[in-house]
């Protein structure tokens, strides 16, 4: 927990230096990525929406994502990722987004999609990568891990936008 909070008020920090904000949309973290960055006292100000979304027909539409995408792919796939990250810069008025679907478990996984799978997308601007990982553990070690691979997918790409300004 020490260690999520760190890094959310570094992603603070640097979010307030490029005078920037951040929009979430989770659906295996529950909500985690947002609530660890508003933990931090004044942080409130750089996140400008967040949306927790664990019933999938609700995630195309509440996450801006283009009909049918997470429905299609399910929890833990490339396409889902893509369409929440795609979705909320825009939508939210913030320079920086991330998503994150996934298996957090215990159940739900598959052999294509074991426990643990999780897609994190990161929008910057119009530019949205994506990236799957595989992390061990039980639900709630999945879910931390996820949190902070997020956090720490945010703050790469603040600190590289920190540095093109520099």
């Amino acid at each position: 927990m020490k260690e999520i909070t760190q890094l959310a008020a570094e992603l603070g920090r640097r979010l307030q230096v490029l005078n920037a904000h951040v929009t979430t949309a989770e659906s295996c973290t529950g909500g985690g990525i947002a609530e660890a960055i508003t933990r931090i006292p004044g942080e409130f100000g750089v996140v400008r929406g967040g949306i927790c979304h664990l019933f999938q027909p609700a995630e195309n539409s509440a996450a801006g994502c283009a009909g049918g995408i997470v429905r299609q792919s399910g929890g833990g796939q490339p396409r889902g990722g893509r369409g929440h990250g795609q979705g909320r810069p825009g939508k939210s008025l913030a320079r920086f987004a991330v998503a994150v679907s996934g298996v957090a478990g215990p159940d739900g996984g598959s052999p294509e999609k074991p426990v643990g799978t999780v897609w994190l997308a990161f929008g910057v601007g119009d530019e949205v990568t994506a990236e799957r990982q595989h992390f061990p553990g039980n639900r709630d070690e999945v879910r931390r891990q996820t949190v902070k691979a997020a956090l720490e997918g945010l703050l790469r790409r603040a600190a590289a936008e920190i540095e093109n300004q520099g």
